[in-house]
């Protein structure tokens, strides 16, 4: 569930029916196109987001609600104060983006929902990209795509939005235009962007009205008769500053003696501003004024919501935004239904001021609570929460958070509920236990581990504290539960898998049935942990039973998260159809831009469709996998195990030398973000490299240093110790066959049949191969045998052919998949272009085409009944075929025939 996107954000202001033409700031803005950035700074009330409006109006003859039209295409933000999340500037920024061209950064709105977002520069360069491949746009005015502005920038106070918003402007695509409009110089590299020539600037010198504007404005727009001494002066007084000639003549209509008015009208612009504020309320009616004040807690405006805060209002909401909006009372609407308003900040400022000297704080409370409830009423549990908070009610805002309409998930929500926590005293904490536990949950939610324990003992303290020695009711034992649940979350992250399964076991001993949230937790957690332990079938016990409560809480990422490691086991147990299909489910739950959640799925199919042989899609699926690991910025170890996978895929095309670069560099990192526990996977795969480039010395001195038997055998047999390597693998194949840990029972017989055929006990090595022939053909296995070299398709060839002598010619299971292998296999080096042209030459007849389709399918490994089906032909048609093909090349198997039609060049 992703928190709502505010729409009304979205919107690009509309121009207004009176505004005074700015020809030469419009010129300017067109003129600034030609570079990256676009500033307008300059203090509050100077028009800056009027005449950026404007100018989207004149560029966009007929612009839609989502910012689209004939002309330029244009993208709108307005930011507020919640912004300064970095996760929810990204959201909004994205959601901006998208007004213009659906599903751009879906991938990064995805990875943005998931509970531990990853930094964002990743997530910014993955945005830039696809920006970047925006086809440009040849018409003018702006030949590269499009605009996006940046309302309020002053708003954000936050470092980390200021860098991501510096890596954006200084790897800004050629097809976006970056407009900001601030009351202050945003923290960005403006000075090189100047220096470069790369930035239009526009401030408050530029944006002052002149006196020709002011006297347009005051006579014109207002309605004022004022002389033209009079606006000199008043223009003067304000210095060109829009808001103040707005105030002032607010405040004038009316007024008899204009001139003595603007003789008054002196003092620094704030002053200026209280005074005018004063006397425009005071031409208010009471219950106006009564509105103004009542509804400036509100950020945004809307005529039920205002009934909402007022509880009893004179007249209704709706009527009385539109009249404050007739009025030039500072409303500034947000969609071109008006239906959503805000007050201009400064103005909402004073108001909220004055709502502070005209009424109580308990007052003001009652107002926080009401708009809390019509939020929590419309389904918007965090603003419901935002204002419990504002209005001091622990017990309430306890209850929204805990109630499920709060998106736990995303960041913005998480840091708002970790702020209010940490805003309490340490008292209100001691009296609520579940609020020291909350903080805990939140915090390794946003992936933030130190203090938890702290945390937890501190809410251990509170609740003994509350038992005295009495015997804690249902919902105490709950909290302990959920006390038990955090720690085993906390030593996941810690790889103390004891740890985790002796507090994931406490945790569903003390939770309730239905605190379905955390008992999904605590099973998925001992299922990690059975699964370090080696226990795969507790651990596959454990899943199902959290695939199931999943299931029941109806939440999507606890779905994603059970079923991948479903596929994981099933997996593990050669399944590789079902593990297939497991994992595929697993994307279509994610959607079509999967999020970080779905690089298990991802890699799971890249590993399944490496080992049939299809190493295209083993590519694309690991390239996706590596992608979405590396949202999560290297704080998880995923990318390892994503990188370790590409390696040894490079090593199977052929690319030793690229294998051992990426293995080094993996290792590198694994080792400076002390991902220790994934050296051994690392290590096995630089073996291959090393026994690939014969260095049998350093492979051996890498697989003792890890202890990595399989890979120990593999060095035997290279250094031509058979005995050796049997020694190891016999009593291993045996291990393994009594954890029940089918997949590396399978590679171990492989290496054993291997090592018996090197120490002359080829009959017994057949004996095993025809075992793990058997038990390797329901999952379709291929690179497992094809990556053992020549010496394994040698075996298998003997194989085949013992088994046809012993058959006569009849049908057996595994002859169609001893064929496919060999299909896979690499064949020796191409002979000569003249033996090759010279044993053309002794074929009885050449082959025709049918025959040669054929002959390609049964490299396939394709039974006589698939080719006909393949073909639409009959049966006899195909052994007819068979026949033929067979004597032309003087061959009497399939074996035989592929092997002599390689030799001939015919494949």
């Amino acid at each position: 569930m992703s928190t709502p996107i505010l729409a009304t954000k979205l919107y690009i202001p509309p121009a207004r029916p009176k505004v005074v033409p700015r020809p030469r700031l419009i010129e300017r803005l067109s003129e600034g196109l030609c570079g990256k950035l676009t500033l307008i700074s300059a203090a509050a009330g100077f028009g800056k987001t009027t005449l950026v409006s404007e100018w989207v109006a004149a560029l966009t003859p007929s612009p839609l609600p989502a910012g689209e039209g004939p002309g330029v295409r244009v993208a709108w933000l307005s930011l507020d104060a919640g912004d300064s999340d970095p996760t929810r500037f990204l959201a909004y920024l994205v959601a901006a983006l998208q007004t213009l061209f659906a599903g751009i950064g879906a991938g990064v709105m995805a990875a943005l929902d998931s509970p531990q977002p990853p930094p964002i520069e990743p997530l910014l360069t993955i945005l830039l990209n696809e920006i970047a491949a925006i086809p440009a746009d040849p018409s003018p005015p702006l030949r590269t795509g499009f605009i996006l502005v940046l309302d309020d920038y002053h708003t954000i106070d936050s470092k980390p939005v200021d860098q991501a918003l510096t890596f954006l402007v200084e790897r800004q695509p050629p097809q976006m235009r970056l407009v900001i409009a601030t009351r202050e110089d945003p923290q960005l590299p403006l000075a090189r962007l100047r220096a470069r020539g790369q930035m239009t600037e526009l401030r408050a010198a530029d944006l002052r009205f002149t006196p020709a504007e002011a006297a347009e404005f005051l006579n014109r727009v207002m309605g004022l008769s004022l002389s033209a001494g009079d606006i000199a002066a008043l223009e003067t007084r304000t210095e060109g500053w829009i808001a103040g000639l707005q105030l002032a003549a607010l405040s004038m209509q009316g007024q008899r003696d204009t001139a003595s008015f603007i003789k008054s009208f002196t003092g620094s612009h704030h002053f200026v501003l209280d005074y005018l504020v004063e006397e425009v309320l005071g031409q208010q009616t009471a219950s106006v004024q009564t509105f103004l004040l009542r509804t400036s807690i509100l950020d945004r405006l809307c005529g039920p919501l205002c009934d909402a805060v007022l509880g009893s209002p004179s007249a209704s909401g709706q009527e009385t935004l539109e009249y404050l909006e007739r009025a030039n009372l500072f409303l500034v609407p947000l969609d071109n239904e008006r239906r959503w308003y805000r007050y201009h900040h400064l103005f909402g400022d004073l108001l909220r001021q004055r709502l502070g000297q005209s009424l109580t704080p308990g007052e003001i409370a009652e107002s926080h609570i009401r708009a809390s409830q019509w939020y929590e009423d419309n389904g918007l549990g965090l603003e419901a929460f935002r204002h419990a908070v504002a209005a001091n009610d622990v017990e309430r805002a306890e209850r929204l958070m805990e109630g499920g309409g709060i998106p736990l998930h995303f960041r913005s929500a998480v840091n708002a509920i970790l702020a209010w926590l940490a805003s309490l005293p340490k008292s209100a904490l001691d009296a609520r236990p579940l609020l020291w536990v909350r903080s805990a949950t939140m915090a390794l939610t946003a992936g933030l581990t130190t203090g938890v324990e702290d945390k937890l003992q501190a809410a251990e303290a509170a609740l003994a504290a509350a038992l005295k020695n009495a015997e804690p009711d249902p919902q105490t034992r709950d909290l302990i539960g959920q006390i038990a649940c955090a720690r085993a979350t906390l030593a996941i992250t810690r790889y103390q898998p004891e740890a985790v399964a002796t507090q994931a076991r406490r945790a569903l001993e003390y939770l309730l049935p239905g605190n379905l949230r955390f008992r999904f937790t605590a099973n998925w957690a001992l299922s990690a942990a059975y699964l370090f332990q080696g226990d795969r079938a507790a651990a596959g016990r454990a899943i199902a039973e959290a695939l199931s409560i999943s299931q029941a809480s109806m939440s999507m990422f606890s779905t994603i998260l059970a079923t991948s490691h479903m596929g994981r086991l099933q997996e593990l147990d050669n399944q590789l159809q079902r593990a297939a299909e497991t994992y595929r489910r697993v994307l279509q739950l994610a959607g079509d831009q999967p999020g970080p959640s779905a690089n298990d799925a991802c890699l799971g199919l890249a590993r399944i469709h490496y080992e049939w042989n299809d190493l295209d899609a083993a590519q694309q699926y690991a390239q996706q996998s590596l992608q979405l690991a590396r949202l999560y910025d290297r704080v998880i170890d995923r990318f390892i195990i994503s990188e370790v996978f590409l390696a040894r895929l490079s090593l199977a095309r052929g690319d030793v030398a690229g294998a051992a670069a990426m293995l080094a560099q993996t290792e590198q990192s694994a080792r400076q973000q002390n991902f220790i526990l994934r050296l051994p996977e690392i290590a096995a795969a630089q073996a291959l490299v090393l026994l690939r480039q014969g260095d049998l010395a350093a492979a051996a001195h890498l697989v003792q240093t890890h202890n990595l038997p399989i890979s120990q055998a593999r060095v035997f047999l290279a250094h031509g110790d058979a005995a050796s390597a049997l020694a190891l693998l016999a009593p291993l194949r045996q291990q393994m066959q009594e954890k029940g840990w089918q997949d590396e029972r399978l590679r171990a017989m492989v290496l054993e049949a291997l090592a018996l055929v090197a120490q002359r006990e080829k009959d017994m090595g057949l004996q095993l191969l025809a075992e793990a022939l058997a038990l390797a053909e329901p999952g379709g296995f291929i690179r497992l045998f094809v990556d053992e070299g020549e010496p394994m398709r040698l075996l298998i060839s003997d194989f085949r052919l013992l088994i046809e002598k012993q058959l006569h010619g009849q049908d057996h299971e595994l002859l169609g998949y001893a064929d496919k292998l060999l299909a896979a296999f690499e064949q020796p080096a191409d002979l000569p272009q003249s033996q090759i042209a010279n044993r053309k030459s002794q074929m009885l007849e050449p082959l025709s085409q049918r025959e040669l389709e054929i002959l390609v399918l049964i490299t396939q490994g394709l039974s006589n009944r698939e080719i006909g089906a393949r073909l639409f032909l009959a049966l006899d048609t195909v052994k007819g075929h068979n026949r033929r093909i067979f004597d032309k090349l003087q061959v009497q198997s399939r074996t035989e025939a592929i092997a002599r039609a390689r030799e001939l060049g015919l494949l």
